[in-house]
């Protein structure tokens, strides 16, 4: 009865030691979003965003939804919106994207890689499920509505204001001048 007791313990150990070992990626959001766009010299203000340190730019779509629009810090950009594009379908995450290279690498690389995140505020979307979009300033982004300041050079996370979760981030690949978002 005891053995059979003590085989029932440590299965039940080896069990939680598996589960406890899993890895959970809470990096990148499960929110949509996806986007490709080939030779990102067409649009300067996101070339520079993605190939200059401490660089981001956001991007939209124009009101008639027939046009990207990439605003950096010194430059704004315009590219017609493809049939390609279309037919493959691009979705913007909540209110758009900030694309740009941190000027520092985060913790356990070498170098600083492209980061993508979404351009409505966390805290807002998960506290009253409303979307406000993000202004962009250099390397910072600021929520109007809840006052939050969030540093993108630092994984997104609140550098000034209430704290709060730091924003949505996506899965992002730039090699070779081609940028690709997905989630």
């Amino acid at each position: 009865m005891l053995t059979m007791m003590v085989k029932r313990i440590f299965l039940f150990c080896c069990l939680l030691a598996i589960i406890g070992c899993q890895k959970a990626d809470y990096t990148y959001t499960n929110l949509r979003a996806r986007l490709t766009i080939e030779n990102t010299y067409q649009a300067p203000a996101l070339h520079t965003a993605c190939n200059s340190w401490g660089e981001f730019c956001t991007i939209t779509t124009s009101t008639d939804g027939k046009q990207f629009i990439f605003k950096g810090s010194s430059a704004t950009s315009v590219i017609n919106i493809n049939a390609s594009a279309t037919y493959s379908g691009f979705y913007l995450g909540l209110s758009g994207l900030i694309v740009g290279l941190p000027s520092i690498a985060e913790i356990g690389k070498t170098e600083s890689q492209v980061v993508c995140f979404d351009l409505a505020c966390s805290n807002c979307y998960q506290d009253y499920n409303i979307t406000k979009r993000l202004t962009l300033q250099g390397a910072t982004a600021t929520c109007n509505s809840c006052k939050r300041t969030y540093d993108l050079n630092n994984t997104g996370f609140v550098s000034n204001g209430e704290s709060g979760r730091a924003l949505y981030r996506y899965r992002v690949s730039y090699i070779n001048n081609v940028l690709v978002v997905s989630n």
